[in-house]
Order: structure tokens, then sequence, then C-alpha cells
């Protein structure tokens, strides 16, 4: 009888192994109903990804499994705003670099929720600044925590503006005509002060004013973002960064552990925002998901 029961439950575990197939490269099926762990010189880190993002949850998984965020630094940290990691050039083995390592760097479509907004303990993907990058691509490897406090109405309204205009702005750069000025306009932009000629100022500050122009033209045709109420509710009791949703994708949010994300959030940090003494991930595993106070 021992003989049969403990056959039956080695049935039973290899029959559980096999359905926790591999749903991608890196990411298993029991992933999906998992948190992820995130232990830092300051504590521990509980993060909740959603599943209304799968390309950023997954993408997500995998580099947590792949032990990619194990001994990375928090390189971008701005108290009442950000904590932001993912850097691979952070690590201690590495020579820092802010733009990354360009053989590493890859990008992933946004992956926008209506649902899913950049209130306090939101987890977002990095990317470039909009000039550069008017499709929203996300960054593959880098991550923000919002830590901003309480929103007021007339804070959340300004910050409405903003959304409406980089929205204006991305149309007007998506644009089909008006491609080969972009990339004049991103050249122009990119060019050292010293290197720059009489001409090239000139041409520049034209381009923009055509810029400005096109985008108040495309504000006041396009349908204007409104912050829901019930964002809004959030944004003045909890808090959070109203001005980069729609611009940002969020794919998770701290479950536990925001007091470890303001702790980081209030270190010294050079001009660069970088903290002056390294705050590290130790290690990034996922874990059984529970609840949490």
């Amino acid at each position: 009888m021992k003989v049969f029961t403990k056959c039956l439950i080695g049935f039973l575990i290899l029959a559980v192994l096999g359905c926790d197939k591999e749903i991608e490269e890196g990411v298993k099926q029991s992933d999906l109903s998992k948190d992820v762990e995130m232990i830092t010189d300051f504590g521990t880190i509980i993060l909740r990804l959603s599943d209304e993002t799968p390309k950023h949850r997954n993408n997500f998984i995998k580099l947590v499994n792949q032990k990619f965020y194990d001994g990375i630094t928090f390189h971008r940290v701005i108290n009442d705003y950000v904590i932001q990691a993912g850097n691979p050039t952070s690590k201690m083995s590495q020579t820092y670099n802010p733009k990354g390592d360009p053989e590493l760097s890859y990008t992933i479509e946004p992956d926008f929720d209506n649902n899913l907004f950049h209130k306090r303990g939101a987890l977002g993907a990095a990317r470039n600044r909009d000039l550069m990058n008017p499709t929203r691509l996300s960054s593959g490897f880098q991550f923000y925590i919002i830590q901003t406090g309480k929103q007021t109405d007339s804070t959340i309204d300004n910050h409405t503006e903003k959304i409406n205009f980089l929205t204006a702005k991305n149309s007007v750069f998506n644009q089909p005509e008006f491609k080969q000025e972009f990339a004049k306009y991103h050249k122009l932009i990119a060019l050292p002060d010293e290197e720059a000629s009489e001409d090239d100022i000139t041409e520049f500050l034209a381009l923009r004013k055509k810029i400005d122009s096109l985008t108040t033209v495309e504000l006041e045709k396009m349908q204007k973002y409104k912050v829901p109420d019930a964002h809004r509710d959030v944004y003045k009791t909890i808090g959070g960064v109203p001005r980069l949703d729609q611009n940002y994708t969020v794919f998770g949010e701290v479950v536990q552990g925001m007091n470890v994300v303001d702790s980081i959030a209030q270190v010294e940090t050079n001009k660069q925002k970088y903290p002056i003494n390294d705050i590290r991930i130790i290690s990034a595993r996922m874990i059984k998901r529970k609840l949490y106070d």
C-alpha cells in the first residue's frame, strides 16, 4: 500500500510539472500567477505584474528568471517622483554608461491599458524621450516605480494639458509626410553646441516653429484625454504622476515595500540623479503570490 501511495504521489508531481509548460522562452505558465520579490540594499519590494500588459509582463518575468536584475543599481533616483533601475552597465563588473549597452538594447511595443495608471507605487517601463521615440516604445530592461505623493485638482489639470500636448506632438512626428523633417530636426537637436553653425541654428529654429504650429493645429482637432474620475480620486488621496499616463506603459505595482521605495528615493544623489552610494538589487525572483496588508 505504501508503495502504491508513493507511486501515486510521484505521478501527481510529474503531472503537475508537465502542466507547467513554457508559454514562451524563459516564461512558464506558473510564473503568471506569481509575484516578483526584489531584495535591495534597503529592504524587500514585492511587485505584482498585470495580466493586461502581457508583452511587458512576460519580458519582465523572463529577465527575473535569467537573474538579469541581480546586482544592478538604482541609477536614477528623484525624491517625490521615481526610482529607476535596469541599466545593464550599472553592475559592478561594468563601466557605467547612462545610455546603457547598445549591444543588449531592445524595445517593446506599448502595452497601454486604461485601467493602469501612474498612481503611487505603479511599476512602469522606462523609454527614450518623446522627440526620439514618437511611437513610445519601451526599454526592454529599464523600469521605474512611482514615488510621488498626493496631487490636487489643479496639478492634475496641468498634467492633463501636458498629456494632450505630448499626444498631439507625437501625432505630428508620426505623420509620413513629416518623416524627413523629423529626421533632420532630430539630427540638429543632437548636435553639440560647439559644432552647430549659424545655418544649423537657423534651420533648427524654423523646424521647431513649424512643429509647434502643427502641434497646435493637431491639439485643436484631436479628442482630448481626460483623467477618469476614479483615477483623479486616487491621485488626490494616494498620489502619483498623471502626466505620464498615455505616454509610458504601466505593467504592475508595488504590493508590499513602499517604505523601501521611499527610503531609496530620499538618498543623496549627484547632478545626474545617480545615488552617491550605490543601492543595488541583491536578487529578484518569482515567488508564490499571497495577500498583503
